[in-house]
């Protein structure tokens, strides 16, 4: 017997059902009608992106951003520059700016569902997004992706573009949160697209959740030995020493993982495996695997390949050292009741002693954990460093010293005007941040207003 049903199959089945919901963004948009289409977030401040009345689901996320160092004073007087940046290549002597190569672990994202105090996402801007290790590298999977500018693809700080379409629900209300913990400004780029409805959040709904973690090094017990040698294959029947990409406690599922490996011995970083423990598992967990690659969909190492649910965003090929991938649980989400640790080895037995670094993502129950990262210091990226030298000056002629003094004199003016204009915008982005607030409960209040006539 075949049952006949109304409701929709497949991903896009949604699509074919008309829904009573209203959909709306929190933007960066300039509130004035002109087109500085940004928020310049200043050394130490957090800024609210989106303050959202609830019931709702957060259902796409676009940023971009840029962090330049200016080492030197411009030729053009800030206030007239119509772009945040102006890529006026250095050598020309008209502009001298300078990625940040490090910004992108220096900033903070922070999500607050509800009334929670403490973050239910806490993650470098850059690793939430999979530009991990601020190193660009282009990909493109169902929940997440990174389109990197070509140019710069494959450099510290290189330019991007970051989208997210994990639906993340809130009963009461959303807060989206970025933090600077940088010592210059930068500057930020957003939407914030979101769905209000109008009936309360079923009871069993289940929050969105994010958590970066850092091993500096994943100490091993023998990083000086060859991956796949014969002395590695040392029994590992416990997985204590593990990398711990999640521990939580709750009801939920886990959905994936992205992670960072920059790998010092110059053999093979992935030859350990994945160890998942549910609930009141001892040993053998409730999922083992056989190999980091194996994990990751791919096999005899990493492929450069970025699918749907499983890739590579910068392959060590690229970039000798660094490997960065994903897996995402989308259609094959691994459950728990009480509690869940995702665990891996690095290298077999854990006998690697690399940098290793993940963003890991899951759906629970509330309250979350409480969730905290490390300070900006220990979350830099290990990037390979260039020798200087630097040698003192000779002794200077007359015309020389004059040269000289002009430019220190052009330097204080230059950055009078800028930090002048930093400020400006400073106020101006305050009324802002206020202004996507009320718009957000202008548009709640409309929609609550429209379904009441109903």
């Amino acid at each position: 017997m075949v049952t006949d049903s109304l409701t929709p199959g497949g991903l896009l089945g949604d699509l074919t059902i008309a829904r009573s919901a209203r959909t709306a963004r929190a933007s960066s948009f300039d509130q004035t009608g002109r087109n500085r289409d940004n928020w310049i977030v200043m050394p130490g401040e957090e800024r609210t992106l989106a303050d959202i009345e609830g019931p709702g689901f957060i259902t796409h996320i676009w940023m971009t951003q840029s962090c330049r160092i200016q080492p030197g004073p411009g030729q053009i007087d800030p206030n007239v520059v119509g772009v945040p940046m102006l890529e006026i290549h250095n050598a020309l002597g008209v502009s001298w700016e300078v990625v940040d190569p490090d910004y992108y672990r220096k900033i903070v994202l922070k999500m607050y569902w509800d009334d929670q105090e403490t973050p239910s996402v806490i993650a470098p801007l850059g690793d939430f997004f999979g530009l991990m290790n601020s190193l660009s590298g282009s990909y493109d999977s169902l929940p997440l992706s990174v389109s990197a500018k070509e140019p710069e693809l494959h450099t510290f700080g290189g330019s991007a573009a970051f989208n997210s379409y994990f639906r993340m629900p809130f009963g009461k209300r959303a807060r989206i949160v970025v933090e600077n913990q940088n010592d210059i400004p930068y500057l930020q780029y957003f939407y914030i697209d979101y769905e209000l409805v109008k009936e309360p959040l079923p009871e069993d709904t289940v929050y969105f959740h994010a958590h970066w973690r850092r091993a500096l090094p994943n100490q091993g017990w023998g990083p000086d030995l060859q991956s796949n040698s014969i002395e590695t294959t040392v029994a590992n029947l416990d997985g204590k020493d593990n990398y711990v990409a999640l521990e939580t406690e709750g009801r939920g599922h886990y959905v994936g993982c992205n992670l960072a490996v920059r790998h010092f011995q110059g053999s093979w970083w992935g030859e350990g495996d994945d160890m998942i423990f549910i609930d009141d598992d001892t040993w053998p967990p409730s999922l083992h695997g056989t190999g980091m690659e194996d994990y990751f969909g791919h096999a005899w190492g990493m492929q450069h390949n970025a699918y749907q649910f499983n890739g590579t965003m910068v392959h060590e090929e690229n970039v000798p050292g660094f490997h960065h991938s994903y897996r995402f649980h989308m259609v094959d989400p691994i459950r728990f009741e009480k509690r869940i640790k995702v665990t891996f080895e690095h290298g077999h037995g854990n006998h690697l002693s690399d940098d290793w670094s993940s963003t890991a993502y899951w759906y629970q129950t509330l309250p979350s954990p409480e969730l905290s990262i490390p300070d900006v210091e220990q979350r830099l990226p290990l990037r390979p460093m260039d020798r200087v030298i630097e040698a003192p000056l000779p002794e200077l002629n007359d015309e020389q010293k004059a040269a000289r003094a002009a430019a220190a004199e052009r330097m204080e003016k230059f950055v009078a005007l800028r930090d002048a204009m930093r400020a400006e915008r400073r106020a101006q982005i305050d009324e802002w941040e206020s202004g996507n607030a009320r718009i957000a409960r202008d548009v709640r209040a409309r929609f609550n207003g429209e379904m009441s006539e109903r």
